[in-house]
């Protein structure tokens, strides 16, 4: 009975070891504990993170339509410039004029387009569609120094739509269904230059970067929303 009572005393009032008993409400210090997400936080999280994933998942619509249109106008009626040239070097400098008039237009248009839709140009669908567009586009820069250097200009009107219309095939897969349509139509008229008259260049260009801008501008602006 002693022992018993000795065993008892011992235990109560032997400190315990540091560590033997579990902290149960941590041993972190109270200012060191991390703080909860705000619910707004996490609202605004969940919402890029779906508008990523609805990105990834869906098509870069802000392909311009009418924006194409006009694009197709101004070249027609530089073919009609153009063909009247009597020097290859001024045939080029109208040419590429227009293509800067072109890129202009398409920049601004494209803008418009994705600011009235409430998003951005240049996100994950549309650096995507950009940067599969340029390649092609470059290599056409590149092969116009070349043979206008060489004096094979006569070539350059099916080399440009050939290499347009692989550059819009190729950007067309992130893109509405008319797009890469419209770009192996270029393709075909490319080709079509290549083997015809150099004479009918012009009206190759005409009928590519004009007919073919218009007609699935059109299709795009009443499908797609401008």
């Amino acid at each position: 009975m002693v022992l018993s009572g000795l065993c008892v005393a011992k235990h109560l009032t032997v400190a315990p070891r540091p560590g033997s008993v579990p902290d149960m409400m941590g041993t972190e210090p109270e200012h060191e504990r991390a703080a909860p997400v705000a619910l707004h936080d996490r609202a605004l999280d969940n919402l890029r993170y779906i508008r990523e994933t609805m990105e990834r998942a869906g098509s870069f619509t802000a392909v311009p339509g009418w924006g194409g249109v006009l694009m197709g106008a101004t070249a027609v009626g530089v073919a009609a410039v153009a063909a009247r040239q009597p020097t290859t070097g001024r045939w080029l400098a109208v040419w590429l004029v227009e293509a800067v008039v072109a890129v202009a237009i398409a920049l601004a248009a494209m803008a418009t387009k994705t600011r009235r839709a409430g998003t951005r140009l240049f996100s994950g669908l549309g650096r995507k569609f950009v940067f599969s567009f340029l390649p092609p586009v470059l290599a056409g820069a590149v092969l116009t120094v070349a043979l206008a250097g060489a004096g094979m200009a006569e070539l350059l009107p099916g080399v440009w739509l050939l290499l347009y219309g692989v550059g819009v095939v190729t950007a067309g897969t992130y893109s509405v269904r008319a797009v890469p349509i419209m770009g192996a139509c270029m393709m075909v008229v490319g080709a079509a230059a290549l083997f015809s008259p150099p004479a009918w260049g012009d009206w190759y260009m005409a009928a590519g970067f004009g007919g073919l801008e218009m007609g699935f501008g059109v299709w795009i602006a009443r499908r797609h929303g401008g």
